[in-house]
């Protein structure tokens, strides 16, 4: 197999990719998450810790408070959402207590 039929088999996306936790889930079909950036001080050499919060679209609202996701990037849906919920990375344990509180007793 040469170079050319690899890179046709498997495409590359150039969409940036993103993982965080999610803030908040008050809106529909919208999450927000919380990204942490690590950065090394440009003077001082320490780690300089910074969040920033992105607006992503959540087709099915099965992201949850406090839940670690994978964004993409994507065209501008509204005013504030350039983001698009790839896949759940890892549930929170509030989430797991969440969901027995609700279940019937039977």
């Amino acid at each position: 197999m040469t170079v050319n039929q690899e890179a046709a088999q498997s495409p590359v996306s150039r969409r940036n990719e993103k993982v965080g936790q999610v803030v908040s889930t008050k809106m529909q079909k919208t999450i927000v998450v919380a990204v942490e950036m690590r950065k090394a001080h440009a003077k001082y050499k320490r780690i300089v810790r910074s969040t920033k919060k992105f607006y992503a679209h959540d087709e099915q609202s099965s992201a949850r408070l406090g839940d670690m996701v994978r964004i993409r990037e994507t065209r501008p849906l509204s005013k504030l959402k350039r983001w698009n919920l790839e896949e759940i990375v890892r549930r929170s344990t509030l989430a797991q207590i969440e969901d027995t509180a609700h279940e019937p007793v039977s």
